[in-house]
């Protein structure tokens, strides 16, 4: 008699039916020598599945993803086709190590700011399972290895490597480097995704998502600034300290290698290579203790739900220096608004930064002025136009506590005022920058008045244009502005209040043109408590004049900023 067999009939003397006990003593045999179900071909398929299913039933999805396919092969093409022709030139070796180090970044904080653009980048979807961390990642891996970036990213590595490999030694650490490179690239995606996925899939994620356009358009005008500078100091030879110090840095290292062995450095290629591989299994062995952390930590609703409520006891610290009633409540909801809504941080935070790049970088380049200044305050102040879209529907609770026109003044005088408490010391912060650049310190005051005469007349405009052209601004869509039907009522306002603010503050700077072109510079400082007077009195006259709309247009304006 057989071993199962055996045991079926001991289990059937015990009181057990024989027939049963024999079935499960049959099943269980092949179940305790089933191989180990190999996660990695399913992953794949789950990540193919993924893609092909995003495509259906939307002919805008399909029309996006395929001119993004086509785009990424046509660029990469073109871009492989460039860097072989730097083969045998002299700089080739540091035009293709930092193109490997800027990749690498491009790869390791994109997944910060398009979280949402990659469904598995999310491995917090899968605590339920009974996966193993090993396994898991190297799953993961593979599966990251499919997509239009990952192409992309090898069109690039193989042009790197035709860019600086010579003889037999150089092609066989090219076919060595490619892999690496794309390994790096990806392993550093994921180990910095897994880490910070809880923040990709909570509110100031999606806030990182709103910022990203902020980001390409900085990181365009330090490249269109970091460009000029570099063709004006003599070329790519200026890189090569920099180049020299990026090719010891991951996974840059595996492109340095491909160009020290074809110079017959050995030595040096095998010590990056070692370096290459050693960041590899490190950033692994990161990864997967964040994965292994991430599947067992409860996550953050869980603590805060079972944990202590916290007694926030207020409005403390910063508020209490605020106005009492009704204008430090404003205020407060004001600046709330600009740090907690995406919509309006993403107004805010890119306003701040096109207002100093601008003056800063026109100064660096030696073709600015310090009137310059005045742009951010400009930036700023466009912030004013249409404050109660910013509410959207949720404007029917201040609407309930506006009774009349001195309700409506005290309402738009706390926004113009939570809005002068950031942009005058920034203001001011900006032109005195600049003036340090310039060196033209005898300007700074007349540049200051102007600035402020400009933010007043825009705090002016502002308040008009917010009674009489409100408009939605859609929760949905970070790059959705304004609702459908409504683009008419926002470009009519902001550019009808900027040129009204121009014709506003006109004067001043009429008055700080005459006393350049007449060569009073040194009198030119008066034009700073001309500016802070005719400011101040412009912001006044804006307010009174859109008060009593606001009081009679309440519904009005109340239907037209929820519409979104």
């Amino acid at each position: 008699m057989s071993a199962p067999a055996a045991s079926a009939g001991a289990s059937g003397t015990s009181g057990a039916p024989s027939g049963v006990s024999g079935a499960a003593g049959t099943a269980a045999r092949p179940a305790a020598s089933a191989a180990p179900l190999a996660l990695t071909p399913i992953f794949v398929r789950i990540k193919l599945a993924l893609l092909r299913n995003g495509l259906k039933g939307s002919s805008k999805r399909k029309a996006a993803y395929f001119s993004s396919l086509a785009f990424a092969l046509v660029v990469g093409f073109f871009m492989t086709l460039g860097l072989g022709l730097l083969h045998g030139n002299a700089h080739a070796g540091t035009v293709v190590v930092l193109l490997a180090a800027i990749l690498a970044l491009g790869w390791a904080f994109m997944p910060l700011f398009f979280p949402t653009g990659d469904e598995t980048l999310d491995p917090s979807r899968l605590v339920m399972l009974p996966l193993r961390p090993r396994p898991l990642v190297v799953a993961l891996l593979a599966s990251s290895l499919v997509g239009i970036g990952p192409l992309f990213t090898l069109c690039l590595a193989v042009g790197s490597v035709i860019a600086v490999a010579r003889g037999a030694a150089g092609a066989v650490a090219a076919v060595v480097a490619v892999p690496l490179l794309l390994l790096g690239c990806v392993i550093i995606a994921r180990a910095v995704a897994t880490a910070n996925v809880r923040l990709l899939t909570s509110r100031k994620g999606r806030d990182l998502a709103v910022l990203s356009g902020l980001v390409i358009a900085v990181g365009a005008q330090l490249a269109n600034f970091a460009s000029q500078t570099l063709f004006q100091s003599g070329g790519l030879s200026t890189l090569e300290p920099v180049e020299a110090v990026v090719r010891w840095l991951p996974p840059a290292t595996a492109v340095g290698m491909v160009d020290s062995v074809s110079e017959g450095s050995y030595g040096v290629a095998a010590a990056q290579l070692v370096l290459t591989l050693a960041a590899s299994a490190g950033l692994m062995w990161s990864w997967e203790r964040s994965l292994t952390r991430l599947m067992v930590t409860p996550d953050g609703s869980t603590i805060s739900a079972s944990g202590p409520v916290k007694d926030r006891g207020g409005a403390g610290g910063f508020w209490s220096l605020l106005p009492s009633g009704r204008t430090g409540a404003s205020m407060q909801r004001a600046l709330r608004y600009a740090v907690r809504d995406p919509k309006t941080k993403s107004a805010w935070v890119t306003a701040l930064a096109i207002g100093m790049i601008v003056p800063v970088f026109n100064a660096l380049q030696g073709t600015g002025s310090v009137y310059l200044g005045s742009f951010g305050a400009g930036m700023l102040g466009v912030q004013m136009y249409n404050q109660f879209g910013q509410d959207t529907s949720a404007f029917w609770m201040v609407a309930q506590t506006i009774s009349g026109t001195r309700d409506a003044y005290v309402e738009l005088r706390a926004r113009a005022l939570a809005l002068a408490l950031v942009t005058l010391p920034y203001t001011v912060l900006v032109t005195v920058v600049t003036a340090a650049l310039l060196e033209d310190w005898q300007g700074l005051p007349a540049a200051v008045g102007v600035a402020l005469a400009l933010l007043g007349s825009m705090l002016c405009t502002g308040a008009v244009a917010s009674a009489r052209f409100p408009y939605s601004i859609p929760t949905e869509g970070a790059f959705k502005n304004v609702a459908p039907g409504q683009a008419g009522l926002a470009w009519g306002g902001i550019l009808g209040g900027m040129l009204g603010s121009a014709l506003v503050c006109g004067p001043v700077i009429a008055l700080a043109v005459w006393l350049n072109m007449a060569e009073h510079r040194d009198v030119s400082w008066i034009v700073l408590p001309v500016g802070v007077a005719w400011g101040w009195l412009a912001a006044w006259a804006g307010l009174r004049l859109a008060a009593p709309r606001v009081a009679r247009k309440l519904p009005e304006i109340l239907s037209a900023v929820s519409k979104g």
